[in-house]
């Protein structure tokens, strides 16, 4: 008996001893008069079991046949053991064995599962979402063993609008910046190009250090490519310092790791490309309809998408001209063609762009040049340097004849020895081939 039920009993109690008239009693229970009327002739036909609820411990109008609920539990473990009520209550609809979550939820725990509860969370400050579709999208890096061992490890990388909670997913073997890359310009060739993006502080979005002086004198940082093409491409990127602050793709992620991997378990999918065309075809077009939201405005906040998208989002390196014209990056050497001398490259900076199909790219203002790849590096041309001959010999010995090693001598012999040097005669003249001597010459006298 209830406590209402036991008030009851007491009132009539007292009724039945007239020490209350029915029309007190009445009031003191809230009931009509004809309606206390009723209690007090059940009271007086069936004693205190007449003031008993008579639908109690019969089955309801509304409740599950038993044979409905043993069916509904067996499939239950046959196929969604790990399931929570909330989505097997879904994936039993489909296939007609319809019931209410929270009648699933009381079966079980009446079987003895455990409840499920979440830890308390710290709180936080909330954020109103954005006025509008694409204002802002949030996306950020999966990691989970998404086929439960049935095939290796990946990342499922996500995006989310925070205005309505639309979202697309891909799968990649690792998060890298072509990863990123790629999930971006899916989003962009099927919404257009958003105002900005939020993301972590990883090294794909963040460069540590302070930069050249150049860049902290024009007050910039180093940027990633992932922050470079952004800045090109006119979309703000927004590091968050927690991962609370971008809480609505962290949601996604934990409600992704628990409907996702039970999904792909369903239609037996075990590698990452079919998973992808899964996800496109099937999983997200029925996801966005049952959880995306109506946002506060009807204006979408999305650009065209631009023509130069596959360029920007690319790699792109700053390398110098070399004298003999070429350029060296990746440990791969280019000759640029002689048809751009006029602008006069040697020496100049120009961007070595690297596209994600693998086309390299020289670019130099804008203006894309024509270059060859070379196989080997090129061997420049060392002239040799000309021999400096000393005037001086190497010391050592001198030879016996060395004019060195001779004694002094006087004016007189030394003009002798010279003579004899000379090949002259007795006469002082030197002497001609013919053995005749040479005509005289006369001799002029000097006045002093």
């Amino acid at each position: 008996m209830s406590q209402k039920e036991r008030v009851r009993l007491s009132v009539m109690k007292q009724v039945q001893e007239d020490e209350l008239k029915l029309v007190e009693a009445s009031e003191v229970l809230g009931l009509s008069y004809r309606q206390a009327k009723r209690v007090w002739a059940r009271y007086q036909l069936q004693g205190d079991q007449g003031l008993v609820h008579v639908a109690r411990g019969k089955p309801g109008k509304r409740a599950k046949p038993a044979k409905l609920k043993a069916r509904i539990l067996a499939r239950y473990d046959e196929r969604y053991g790990d399931f929570g009520p909330t989505l097997a209550a879904e994936y039993l609809a489909e296939e007609g064995l319809n019931v209410d979550h929270e009648t699933l939820r009381r079966w079980l725990l009446a079987k003895g599962k455990p409840r499920m509860r979440r830890g308390r969370q710290r709180h936080r400050q909330w954020r109103e979402r954005k006025p509008c579709f694409g204002a802002m999208v949030q996306l950020d890096g999966s990691h989970h063993d998404w086929f439960e061992g049935r095939a290796a490890r990946c990342v499922l990388m996500v995006m989310v609008d925070d205005a309505s909670n639309r979202v697309w997913a891909q799968f990649f073997e690792e998060e890298t910046t072509r990863a990123s890359y790629d999930i971006l310009e899916a989003w962009v060739r099927r919404w257009g190009l958003p105002q900005s993006l939020y993301v972590d502080k990883d090294s794909i979005y963040r460069c540590e250090g302070l930069g050249s002086i150049a860049e902290q004198m024009a007050g910039k940082g180093p940027q990633t490519q992932f922050g470079r093409a952004m800045e090109q491409l006119g979309v703000g990127l927004i590091l968050a310092n927690s991962p609370q602050a971008k809480g609505r793709v962290e949601r996604m992620n934990g409600t992704l790791q628990d409907r996702l991997v039970k999904a792909l378990r369903l239609e037996g999918i075990n590698d990452t490309a079919s998973a992808n065309e899964f996800l496109a075809k099937k999983f997200l077009p029925g996801f966005n309809r049952k959880f995306e939201v109506e946002p506060a405005s009807q204006a979408d906040a999305h650009r065209a998408v631009p023509r130069e998208l596959n360029q920007v989002l690319s790699w792109e390196e700053q390398r110098v001209v070399q004298k003999d014209w070429t350029v060296v990056c990746q440990n791969q050497w280019y000759q640029l063609d002689r048809q751009h001398e006029p602008l006069g490259l040697a020496g100049k900076k120009i961007i070595v762009r690297t596209l994600r199909d693998g086309t390299v790219q020289l670019v130099r203002q804008g203006v894309k040049l024509r270059f060859r790849r070379l196989s080997v590096r090129p061997q420049r041309r060392v002239e040799k340097p000309l021999e400096v001959v000393s005037p001086l010999k190497a010391p050592g010995r001198l030879a016996c004849e060395h004019p060195w090693r001779q004694p002094l001598l006087g004016g007189r012999r030394r003009a002798e020895r010279a003579a004899a040097q000379l090949g002259m005669g007795d006469s002082g003249r030197p002497t001609l081939r013919s053995g005749l001597p040479p005509s005289p010459i006369p001799s002029t006298k000097i006045k002093h």
